[in-house]
């Protein structure tokens, strides 16, 4: 069986980025992986000012606006670093709440597909045939959380 997932409010929504689940990392706290996400395509480029605004933001759709303006610079590398910098979030996020990194493990083997009507990079896309990176980046981090835990003899 497969599992869909896309909004907040809907079934697994504690898979999206704007979930309410802050992570800490780079000594630094961030709301959502959304924020942090957001923030990390203007590390070391000439529109890094935002990153504050953006780590300040009320909500994960008023990050998610302010990273996507098309008129600011992207960091140089961001195609090269963006699915690595998402990876390390989202495990961070299902490291840090043992309530959702249950939900996850709870998945078993199944295929994760954000179901986004808009996304065909990290979701499935209006066609449903996208890469999927953000369903392919749950699934990596469940198999890495489920070795970790297996070699701590924390969950069995």
């Amino acid at each position: 069986m497969t599992i869909y997932f896309y909004k907040v409010w809907q079934p697994y929504g504690c898979f999206s980025n704007f979930s309410p689940h802050g992570i800490h990392i780079q000594d630094t706290y961030w709301a959502t992986v959304e924020h942090y996400y957001q923030a990390q395509k203007f590390v070391g480029s000439k529109d890094a000012a935002i990153i504050p605004l953006i780590h300040a933001a009320a909500t994960p759709e008023e990050a998610a606006a302010l990273g996507r303006c098309s008129t600011r610079q992207l960091r140089r590398d961001w195609d090269l670093v963006k699915t690595q910098i998402m990876r390390e979030a989202v495990l961070k996020k299902f490291l840090t709440h043992a309530d959702i990194r249950e939900v996850l493990l709870k998945t078993g083997d199944e295929l994760l597909v954000e179901n986004s009507p808009t996304d065909s990079f990290w979701g499935c896309g209006a066609n449903k045939a996208g890469l999927n990176h953000l369903g392919k980046t749950l699934m990596s981090v469940r198999e890495e959380i489920r070795n970790l835990l297996s070699l701590t003899g924390i969950y069995e």
